[in-house]
């Protein structure tokens, strides 16, 4: 069967990060959303999303077909339903349609002429930029079981200080000696190839992803998620960093997101607590307002190839673009469109041919090319995101 996802309704309401990737894309828990429904379907995906993104992102279109709306995370009950759809079949829950089956051009698909099959039971959704740390802990513990399931786990070394020790998995090649990991309040996955440094103590979930790297002596809460080829250090809590991120030194990062080729100076903080205890409200680009997340602790959503000098400090709740370079003193607004340079004292416009020399320095040091198709996407960010500069 070939299985499609799409990016469904709920793309704008997850930008900055679907700016530069589909909505399959995102990384929670310890897989992105496709990697785990190609882990249960046991087949390859392609995506159906915004025309900028599909060089980089195709879609493979072929007799029959079957649609899967991506903010949903699969588990076993939704999988089954999926897999045994029949043409003209559409799963929906309320009114959100989850999958369906067909073999006509997507241009034309008419949901009054489908056979409705209504999925009642509960299942991960991501709606919005925070549900990414929000629900990260429950992702991850899906994850975990999902990746695991009848394999057995590298030897956990002597050296280790160990709590609960049956809800740790650590993949061939990974490095870790002197460290603390308490896996009594969650499971720590430590990936393929990934390194945690003398010192540091994780409390789970938490999971290092392939190639990964854990700094001396840092502090980690559950439920974080540090991406393939990401380094942390300092303190993290409750946050998940796409990929190839680095919040390498001392200072604090929590509740938060980091995109892709994102930068945290040494010693930069955010805040994720407001001094009145309200719940925080974050930018949204779906309303072009702040939206209410209902929630007490919200960090920093950062969009990828971002960066932050040393001593950065960031509001509750702040909301960067793509391709933006913060520096200097003071607490910048809490909306820093995507390619802005500068800070608190004000912000100038980040010219596109100054961002990708950056980039390609950047990635080449992670032996990653900086491709024709990336500089088209993020040209057509920074077209896109105009709007929201002082020009």
């Amino acid at each position: 069967m070939n299985y499609i996802l799409f990016d469904g309704t709920v793309r704008e309401a997850l930008l900055p990060f679907t700016f530069t990737r589909p909505v399959a894309e995102i990384r929670i828990g310890i897989l992105t959303i496709r990697e785990k429904w190609q882990l249960y379907l046991g087949y390859t995906t392609t995506t159906l999303t915004e025309e900028y993104l599909s060089g980089k992102y195709p879609m493979v279109e072929l007799e029959n077909n079957v649609l899967i709306n991506a903010s949903f995370l699969p588990n076993k009950s939704l999988v089954e339903k999926v897999a045994n759809l029949q043409n003209n079949q559409a799963i929906f829950k309320g009114d959100s349609v989850i999958a369906f089956y067909t073999n006509d051009s997507q241009e034309e698909v008419d949901f009054d002429t489908y056979e409705i099959i209504e999925f009642i039971e509960d299942c991960l959704t991501i709606e919005h930029t925070w549900d990414i740390f929000a629900k990260n802990d429950a992702a991850l513990r899906e994850d975990f079981e999902l990746i695991t399931h009848e394999r057995t786990s590298q030897p956990i070394p002597k050296s280790i200080n160990v709590i609960a020790p049956e809800n740790i998995f650590i993949e061939e090649g990974a490095k870790l000696e002197f460290v603390t990991l308490n896996a009594s309040t969650g499971p720590i996955y430590i990936g393929k190839n990934s390194e945690i440094m003398e010192g540091s103590v994780i409390r789970g979930p938490f999971a290092l992803c392939e190639s990964g790297r854990v700094k001396l002596a840092t502090k980690v809460y559950g439920a974080t998620t540090v991406g393939p080829h990401s380094v942390i250090g300092g303190e993290v809590n409750n946050s998940v960093l796409f990929g190839y991120s680095n919040k390498g030194h001392d200072g604090f990062l929590g509740n938060s997101v980091l995109g892709e080729w994102c930068n945290i100076g040494a010693d930069s903080n955010n805040s994720n607590l407001k001094n009145n205890y309200e719940a925080v409200k974050l930018w949204s680009y779906e309303t072009e307002n702040f939206a209410k997340t209902g929630l007490q602790f919200c960090g920093l959503m950062m969009g990828d190839h971002s960066k932050c000098g040393i001593n950065t400090m960031f509001n509750t709740g702040t909301v960067v673009g793509v391709s933006a370079n913060i520096f200097g003193a003071g607490f910048p607004r809490n909306f820093v469109p995507s390619y802005s340079w500068g800070g608190a004292s004000g912000f100038s416009t980040y010219l596109t041919s100054k961002a990708f020399q950056t980039a390609k320095i950047v990635m080449a040091r992670r032996n990653v090319e900086f491709t024709d198709e990336d500089a088209m996407i993020l040209e057509h960010v920074f077209e896109e995101t105009k709007k929201y500069r002082k020009e």
